[in-house]
């Protein structure tokens, strides 16, 4: 019995918001979450996309500092409050106490969680957003996380975690190079390339189990019923020689796809 079929896709960093779909059931639904790294250049533009935003501890002061540092020519006390985070979540071991209170005054919700210490602040966030959903209906959810990449190695693994133990949201994590979510092995996948805004260098990894088979279109190096694994074939360095990218596997894999740097 074939598998059913999950789309991908990257709209959320087009300079201008593609038309709505024909169905309005069919909308995503975006929440952001802001980790406690380097902003995006793009972090901007994916803010005012999503209903949903929500700094893991001290990803706010990320956004205290950098957005204002994003948008030059603009008033920094304006920007700060434009870009005022929903909610503030996690250990709060890092935030800085100013910044706490400045959004505290805006009406941010802070939501100390430091009694949980087997859980990531990134954990914690995406827990909240499953609970506090931007629309009611979870199927369209999307979540965005911002600065999930780059600095401690241990960090970027925990964030690759959480992908895999919220296998059933569509969480995309991005930094100014890269997108990269999970493809479950409960679905096929087509992944719809925009060239204006990514590619062309692209992977697919094994990193929760081996595979045993992985089959591909789309790409420059298409695996056919090929095997995957560390210690083996891993499809780093592929290219995606098409606008439309299919993906079947017996295993969950982790797709990762270049970013442009005008995005």
């Amino acid at each position: 019995m074939p598998l059913p079929t999950m789309t991908h896709s990257s709209p959320f960093l087009l300079p201008s918001p593609p038309p709505p779909p024909a169905d309005p059931a069919d909308a995503a639904s975006y929440a952001v979450v802001v980790l406690n790294q380097r902003l995006p250049r793009f972090a901007p533009l994916v803010w005012t996309r999503a209903q949903l935003r929500v700094c893991a501890d001290g990803g706010a002061n990320r956004v205290f500092d950098g957005m204002p540092d994003l948008l030059p020519g603009e008033d920094p006390d304006e920007i700060r409050e434009r870009y005022k985070p929903d909610a503030i979540k996690g250990d709060m071991d890092s935030i800085r106490p100013e910044v706490k209170e400045y959004y505290s005054n805006l009406g941010a919700k802070i939501i100390d969680e430091s009694h949980d210490q087997d859980t990531t602040d990134l954990h914690k966030c995406i827990s909240f957003i499953t609970r506090n959903p931007p629309d009611p209906d979870n199927s369209n959810l999307c979540i965005l996380v911002l600065g999930a990449l780059g600095g401690r190695f241990d960090h970027e693994m925990g964030n690759i975690n959480v992908l895999y133990h919220f296998s059933s949201i569509r969480i995309i994590l991005l930094s100014d190079d890269s997108s990269i979510f999970l493809l479950p092995k409960t679905h096929s996948h087509e992944i719809r390339v925009d060239p204006s805004i990514e590619g062309p260098h692209c992977g697919l990894i094994p990193m929760g189990a081996p595979s045993s088979s992985t089959t591909t279109t789309g790409l420059r190096w298409n695996l056919d019923n090929t095997s995957m694994s560390y210690g083996g074939l891993v499809s780093t360095s592929n290219i995606v020689e098409e606008e439309k990218v299919t993906v079947t596997s017996d295993s969950d894999l982790i797709w990762t796809i270049s970013l442009r740097k005008h995005a």
